[in-house]
């Protein structure tokens, strides 16, 4: 049978039409932009309550690598099966993953909990930005992806606040106050479940392929043990056992792994012709190291608020808010510009050298840094990410066919959270490293003041001056004697100024060597840029190209009497019986 395509399958959306779908998706990347701030804030508080401290890690360990891993897989199914199915199903995964957490009695019940969360997170990202590559023309596309940004950057803001109400409290309602941390991603969830139900009706072409879970299986036994060793490897040691246990096995399942995606062709989990487009591949490449340096970042940085600037996880959001200004007005400015001249390259190239200059007078800040000034910086830290995030996954989305449009936004995707949570291991390792000897350092010259001498001999601080003398006397570290700043600050709050401060500047000293590297990456990165193609913006949305194409084999399979190959041989379907309406039934656009 020939299937002819009705007009209304090449119907561009309206602007109403696409703002209704632009709710759901939003309501759903809201959710896990906000679990991740929420979280952040309020772990030390949950690990404290569930006694596991030391423990602590897994949580985030275990979140990162299922949403790392399933990333992909949500990105080859939602092209096979359509994206509400799997959008639908990774909010689903998430809340039932936040109400366990909420059940949660020790570290190791929340770390299980965790990783089924973060198997729904992995899809809410990628498949709000692909519903979006979807339904708009290339072109468009930048202006509405900035609406996106503007969920993270509210985000951003939002959890810490939220975070910090939640784990400050006692109980609310007769629960733990931590617990609503992940109680309150459940009616989110569920309207964000209805929303998507009600305006993704879009209707979709199923695509008979091979799934690939060797590949998936061969990607997870290569990048399970790098992220568990990234996590744990300033705490077992980078040249322990374990550690080396970790690289070895990731080294013998790399060469697995990308033998099944060659083997394997356009049907592979991340189909290696995706990488010999230049395109794809620089834009993949500057993706890792735009994470690094983003999510590096944002560790750090609240880091510095709340121990050197002595702010409360609620006052460093609030604090943060010029970076959140930053990104919506980068990203604002770039969608509005891509979308009036189809120009896009200059913007991710522009972006790299913001970030690389805000990330060195990062490095310049110190304990006495006025507070304006380095929100100043941090603006145009924002500024960086807004006019790099849309524009890499707009070029990637355009450089590849409409009907890998969900795989494409997967792999940008992946590679970015690739980067970030190397680069959110890095940043803290190096941290670590630094803190003790800069401490060490800094009391060195600033215990023989007079001000520090005269405070040490308060009474009222008799406490404090008894461990110094027992560390000093023992030929010891003396900052060793309170503990590392970024495992326990807590004694900092109480503590007389001029006795703070060696920890203070010596804390800041430490954060101006991760900001020097974290400037270094990203000037790697804008080199990296100069080699992005300009390729001019298709302008229809990938449904009405795909429903062409579909056409167009449909149209060959009536005059030859065969079914189109899809790739490696596979037949394409046509079809289910949607696509075979009764008489006069019009073709509706692809559901998603």
């Amino acid at each position: 049978m020939t299937l002819q395509p009705s007009p209304e399958t090449t119907h561009h959306l309206s602007q109403r039409q696409i703002t209704t779908i632009l709710v759901g998706l939003m309501m759903g990347m809201f959710l896990a932009a906000l679990d991740q701030t929420v979280v952040s804030t309020s772990i030390r508080t949950i690990a404290d309550d569930l006694q596991g401290l030391e423990h602590q890690a897994w949580a985030t360990t275990a979140y990162l690598i299922t949403a790392t891993i399933s990333t992909p897989l949500y990105g080859k199914l939602s092209d096979i099966y359509g994206r509400r199915l799997f959008f639908s199903i990774a909010i689903t995964i998430f809340v039932i993953g936040s109400a366990l957490c909420s059940l949660s009695m020790d570290m190791t019940q929340l770390a299980a909990f965790r990783a089924v969360q973060g198997l729904g997170a992995g899809g809410l990202f990628s498949l709000a930005l692909a519903i979006l590559g979807d339904i708009v023309p290339p072109r468009e596309r930048a202006r509405y992806q900035g609406y996106f940004l503007a969920v993270f950057g509210t985000s951003s803001v939002v959890g810490p606040v939220v975070g910090g109400f939640f784990a400050g409290a006692g109980t609310l309602f007769g629960v733990t106050g931590w617990r609503w941390v992940f109680l309150v991603n459940v009616p989110i969830g569920l309207v964000a479940f209805a929303v998507v139900q009600i305006t993704l009706t879009m209707r979709h072409r199923r695509l008979d392929h091979r799934l690939d879970w060797w590949g998936a299986l061969s990607l997870a036994t290569t990048l399970v043990p790098l992220l568990v060793v990234a996590e744990q490897g300033r705490t077992w040691g980078w040249g322990s056992p374990e550690a080396l246990g970790c690289f070895g096995l990731a080294a013998l399942a790399l060469p697995t792994f990308l033998a099944i995606e060659r083997h394997m062709g356009a049907e592979a989990l991340l189909p290696l012709t995706l990488f010999v487009n230049p395109t794809v591949r620089v834009s993949s490449i500057a993706s890792v190291m735009l994470g690094m340096a983003m999510f590096g970042g944002l560790a750090t940085l609240p880091l510095y608020l709340q121990i050197v600037k002595g702010a409360t996880p609620t006052q460093a959001g609030l604090m943060m808010l010029p970076m959140t200004f930053g990104i919506m007005v980068g990203s604002i400015a770039s969608g509005q510009t891509i979308a009036r001249t189809g120009r896009y390259r200059l913007f991710p190239i522009a972006g790299s050298a913001i970030l690389a200059a805000a990330m060195l007078s990062m490095s310049f800040v110190g304990a006495d840094s006025p507070l304006p000034a380095v929100m100043v910086v941090m603006a145009f830290f924002g500024l960086g990410l807004g006019c790099n995030m849309q524009p890499l996954t707009l070029a990637v989305q355009n450089a590849v066919s409409p009907r890998m449009i969900g795989v494409a936004t997967a792999s940008a995707t992946f590679t970015r959270q690739m980067g970030g949570t190397l680069g959110t291991a890095v940043f803290l390792s190096l941290l670590f490293a630094q803190v003790p000897q800069h401490i060490g350092d800094s009391m060195q010259r600033l215990a023989p003041t007079a001000a520090f001498q005269q405070a040490l001999a308060d009474p009222d601080n008799a406490t404090f001056a008894a461990r110094w003398r027992e560390a000093s006397a023992g030929g010891a570290n003396p900052e060793s004697a309170f503990g590392t700043v970024l495992q326990d600050s807590s004694f900092l709050k109480d503590l007389d100024p001029s006795l703070a401060r060696p920890f203070l500047v010596g804390f800041s000293e430490s954060m101006d060597t991760v900001f020097l590297i974290g400037a270094a990456i990203m000037l790697v990165c804008f080199i990296v840029l100069l080699f992005l193609p300009e390729v001019p913006l298709r302008s229809g949305s990938a449904y009405d190209e795909r429903a062409e194409a579909d056409a167009a084999d449909a149209a060959r399979a009536g005059s030859t009497g065969h079914t189109p190959a899809g790739p490696r041989g596979t037949p394409v379907s046509l079809g289910d019986s949607t696509l075979s309406p009764p008489a006069g039934t019009p073709l509706g656009p692809p559901r998603s």
